[in-house]
């Protein structure tokens, strides 16, 4: 946090005043909310690994039903499966399925985010590094007519 030393005229007094501006806050809040969007891209891309995991494994079963017997699969005429367990199966694989979907699409738009994050964070930035060492002394010498004009400066 920068502070700044103000005196006010006619007074010898000073007093020590906040000037960390709004841009500093935006600025904490991009470059760490990068770092949290991306992680909510990685947890909600394994989260929808499992979820499909979950509705692989309940199709699998609902195959190996499936294959032991064709009249546990037979449809009705609502187009549901007549076997309980069946339907069940066929349910559950669908439920998982777009529970991982919207993971999915979750983990697509948090790492939509993070990318537009690490942009922003990227914008407005100097090449030069922030602690460039001061150079105090620096000496011009300027051909003329009858010689030279050596100016020396001192910065401090």
């Amino acid at each position: 946090m920068a502070f700044t030393l103000a005196a006010r005229a006619g007074s010898a007094q000073t007093s020590l005043v906040d000037s960390t501006p709004r841009a500093a806050w935006k600025h904490a809040a991009v470059h760490y909310g990068k770092w949290a969007a991306a992680a909510g891209a990685v947890a909600f891309t394994a989260l929808a690994i499992q979820q499909h995991r979950h509705s692989n494994d309940a199709w699998n079963s609902l195959l190996a039903i499936c294959n032991n017997n064709s009249q546990n699969c037979a449809v009705g005429p609502d187009g549901r499966y007549r076997n309980y367990q069946s339907e069940y199966l066929y349910q559950l694989a669908i439920y998982y399925d777009h529970r991982a979907r919207w993971r999915l699409i979750a983990g697509q738009v948090s790492l939509l985010g993070a990318v537009g994050l690490f942009v922003a964070d990227l914008r407005g930035k100097s090449t030069t590094p922030p602690n460039q060492p001061v150079h105090p002394l620096k000496l011009a010498v300027t051909p003329t007519p009858d010689g030279a004009t050596v100016a020396l400066r001192l910065s401090f």
